[in-house]
This record gives structure tokens, sequence and C-alpha cells, in this order.
């Protein structure tokens, strides 16, 4: 895989335990927890997960839903599995998508900065959604 292609950068799930999650993740499936000692000092807002060297599972706090601000409605997703789903892509892709989904009519967010995934600080981030109400982000890491 190269830096250059599209591929699945994290998961956020919605869970009730974030630390109990990271336990059953860790010991059940076999995956690497992250943050979970910074999460239980309060230092992060979530634990994680690492599926492979580019992807993590982020385990969201259900009490958090309200609290989330990315887009309007984000807490209505708090029903679902899922959070949302977030594309890396390189710089110039990230670039050409927002404009695609502009001119699509799609909206989407502002673009953050510095926001953590898999591969540390994301440089720029934005979210949508598709036209089933499912919430995506895109990112990218590289300049």
């Amino acid at each position: 895989m190269t830096n250059k292609s599209t591929r699945l950068d994290h998961v956020v799930l919605w869970v009730a335990d974030p630390v109990a999650a990271a336990g059953f993740y860790e010991r059940a499936v076999g995956l690497e927890p992250l943050r979970v000692a910074e999460f239980a000092a309060g230092k992060a807002p979530f634990p994680s997960v690492r599926v492979n060297e580019e992807s993590i599972l982020d385990l969201a706090p259900l009490t958090s839903a309200e609290r989330t601000r990315m887009l309007p409605g984000s807490a209505d997703s708090a029903g679902h599995p899922v959070n949302h789903v977030c594309l890396a892509l390189p710089a110039r892709a990230f670039d050409a998508l927002r404009a695609r989904l502009r001119e699509h009519g799609v909206p989407v967010s502002d673009i953050g900065h510095d926001s953590f995934g898999a591969r540390g600080e994301a440089r720029r981030n934005f979210y949508f959604r598709d036209p089933d109400g499912n919430v995506l982000e895109a990112r990218h890491y590289d300049e």
C-alpha cells in the first residue's frame, strides 16, 4: 500500500465503558490497546485499539454523544453501532474530494486540524454524510 492510495484510517464505535471495551478488544480479539491510561486519567477523550499498522478503532464513550459537535445532529448517530468512518487520503485527493462533494451539493464541515488518528496527528480533516445519513471523515497526514 502506498501513501498515495485511499484507505481506511479508523472507525469510531460508541461504547458504554471505553476501558472495558478496550479490554475486550485486547483479550478477546487480540488488538493492541492505545491511550487507555491517558483516557482513564482524563488526558484523552477516548481510547483506541489498533487493527493494523494503518487502522484503529476508536472507542468513544456513549455519554459524550451529546457533546459531539463536528456535525449538527451527531448525537442522533449514538443509537447506531458506528459513529463515523474515516478515509485517509493524500493532500491532493483530500482537496479534490472536498471540491467534488461541494459540486454535488453535499454539505461538508469546516476544516479541522491536528486530529488524532491511526498514524498520529492528521494535518487536516472534514466531515460529511452519505445519502443514508452515515457520517464520514476525510483526512490527510501529508503536506
